[in-house]
């Protein structure tokens, strides 16, 4: 009873928040909610999930209008871990987080940047 009165409590939070469309999906193998928000035009804006007291946990995505992916974040319990990219059309850029805090940043133009099919 108390995980659905915490359940219902972060879903009413999550939608008064903002006025992208989104939409919510309970993942009890990982006791976690699964989001997802789109743009205005209907194209994914943001996936990703939060722990069940409404912290960002695990990996989030990121998109522009056009659906082209432009982040790739990693979160621990709402902290930033691990390696974060950033693209954009002349540059990929490489956060390395640790203890939430930026321990490393490298960063390619598109001259220097390797193309594999």
């Amino acid at each position: 009873m108390k995980n659905l009165v915490l359940i219902f409590t972060f879903l009413i939070t999550v939608v008064s928040f903002g006025q992208q469309e989104r939409e919510l999906k309970l993942n009890d193998d990982e006791n976690v909610i699964d989001v997802t928000y789109y743009h205005d035009n209907g194209v994914v804006s943001q996936t990703g999930s939060y722990t069940l007291d409404g912290k960002l946990q695990g990996n989030w995505l990121s998109f522009n209008a056009a659906g082209e992916k432009v982040v790739s974040a990693n979160y621990d319990n709402g902290k930033k871990v691990g390696k974060w990219f950033y693209w954009s059309n002349k540059t990929l850029k490489e956060v390395d987080y640790s203890n939430n805090a930026i321990a490393s940043v490298n960063e390619w133009n598109k001259s220097n940047m390797v193309q594999r099919d």
